[in-house]
């Protein structure tokens, strides 16, 4: 039997935990849960089915290709790493330089560069991965190495999210960064 490397299912497992990312497809986290005066029987999953990827809704397509974080950098974010694109959306209230705002700009752009053909090729593996099984193509040994190549470029674009606020850390000051976590809500305090 086919054994998924350990990495691999601590990636899927992070996909699966982080609020707001690829694997928040339902709404709710009780999505399973019958709601009141509904069907018990009928799946909180009726209508997915006529989704053009199935395991992706419209927003999260957007979002892919666009080069949209999705949450997939809240490490980073929650933890004083700000992200270019907020970055750039508060320039005047950080009171960025010139050159801040020049440098922020460019890592907004490299960022995008990589992570929006990132979101294409998650869209293309999903609809692969849709259309195999909506024709009754698949096979296990096919679905452990497509969910495999799924997981592995979830997990790059994942990276490259948080590598951009990492690199945007280094452009700001202590107090443009303590300024930018009380702005967007977070504690005011850096360490």
């Amino acid at each position: 039997m086919n054994r998924i490397p350990i990495a691999v299912l601590f990636l899927l497992l992070t996909f699966l935990a982080a609020p707001h990312g690829l694997a928040q497809q339902h709404g709710d986290i009780n999505h399973h849960k019958a709601v009141a005066g509904k069907d018990p029987t009928t799946s909180s999953y009726s209508g997915m089915e006529k989704r053009r990827v199935k395991a992706l809704s419209d927003e999260q397509i957007s979002d892919l290709m666009a080069g949209r974080g999705m949450g997939l950098a809240l490490a980073a974010e929650l933890n004083s790493y700000p992200g270019p694109s907020h970055v750039l959306d508060l320039r005047d209230a950080l009171d960025l330089s010139d050159e801040q705002a020049s440098r922020t700009k460019a890592l907004l752009d490299q960022m995008k560069a990589e992570t929006i053909p990132l979101g294409r090729r998650i869209i293309e593996e999903e609809t692969e991965l849709d259309r195999l099984f909506s024709e009754r193509k698949i096979t296990s040994t096919h679905l452990v190495e497509m969910t495999k190549t799924i997981a592995d470029v979830q997990g790059a674009l994942r990276a490259a999210h948080l590598r951009y606020h990492l690199d945007m850390a280094e452009l700001l000051t202590s107090e443009q960064i303590g300024r930018y976590s009380q702005l967007r809500g977070y504690s005011g305090r850096v360490d």
